[in-house]
């Protein structure tokens, strides 16, 4: 391909809409309302698309990998908001260290697992 690539967006489904575009904003993602269905979830640049659908084989398989700066610092923010205090359903588990780097990892209300990690340099 002789073409740029600009980005790559994934698309999510939500047990409750309504509940998992305000964790996405608590979240600190912003949202773009595209249609009474879907929204953009943006964050520096980077993003996916949330529907209101829901497959639950679909949905309990979805994986997210958001690659960070600095992943404990991240960790801090990330843990500062207490969403799982905000959010039934939403946990956070501790940071792992690997070979490869570190992350963690955040459910989100729906179940869709997000690894937030940092490579090694």
């Amino acid at each position: 391909m002789n073409q740029k690539a600009i980005s790559i967006r994934a698309f999510i489904g939500a047990k409750d809409f309504a509940v998992s575009r305000s964790f996405y904003r608590a979240f600190g993602f912003t949202e773009t309302v595209l249609s009474p269905a879907m929204s953009y979830f943006a964050l520096q640049g980077v993003g996916f698309y949330l529907q209101n659908a829901y497959v639950p084989d679909w949905v309990d398989n979805t994986m997210l990998f958001l690659e960070v700066e600095d992943v404990e610092k991240y960790w801090a923010e990330l843990e500062a908001l207490d969403l799982p205090g905000q959010f039934k359903g939403v946990k956070v588990s501790a940071i792992r260290y690997e070979p490869w780097g570190k992350e963690g990892f955040l459910h989100d209300p729906s179940g869709v697992l997000w690894h937030i990690g940092e490579f090694k340099k």
